[in-house]
């Protein structure tokens, strides 16, 4: 009987230590997890794509042409309001959601060598203005400023005029 006891008690502490060392690696896992979540570079832009209902945009250095979005489609609203390309404008809504491959403080660069003076492009997306520079040496990445930072973003978010289907007011 004593034996049996014992045998039950010597089983319960593996149970235990097991347990303990599986909640341990579990905890260190999810420690990790979150640090890694907030180190992350994030987004372009706190701002969701599908909130977006005013664009403008200038490439190189020619004037903004203006957008508005009314009743799910998407206007030029530059003189006499008319339809555009749906789709490409959605495309440079989503450009607030690009995914940014890191940030850098604007005070680490010289504008005028990475492309920031005059820009390629400037978005503007419901007031926030995104500037568009050359694009990276290591890569098919652009250097991008927003505000007082310099985000380096996949090439495929270069801004380019919207094409397609134009459809007077009426």
């Amino acid at each position: 009987m004593a034996s049996a006891a014992a045998l039950m008690t010597r089983a319960s502490r593996r149970r235990l230590t097991l347990l303990a060392a599986v909640v341990a690696l579990l905890a260190a896992a999810g420690w990790q997890w979150q640090r890694d979540a907030q180190a992350a570079p994030g987004s372009l832009l706190a701002l969701d794509p599908a909130s977006v209902d005013r664009i403008a945009l200038a490439i190189s250095g020619a004037p903004a042409v203006h957008y508005e979005k009314r009743d799910g489609h998407w206007w030029i609203v530059d003189g006499t309001p008319r339809r555009t390309d749906d789709g490409r404008l959605a495309e440079l809504a989503d450009t607030a959601a690009a995914n940014v491959l890191s940030w850098r403080p604007a005070s680490d660069f010289q504008p005028a060598k990475i492309g920031l003076v005059p820009p390629a492009a400037v978005l503007t997306l419901n007031g926030q203005r995104i500037e568009f520079g050359e694009t990276s040496v290591t890569g098919p990445q652009r250097c991008v400023r927003v505000g007082e930072r310099i985000a380096l973003v996949p090439a495929h978010y270069t801004p380019r005029p919207p094409t397609g289907h134009v459809t007077d007011l009426h």
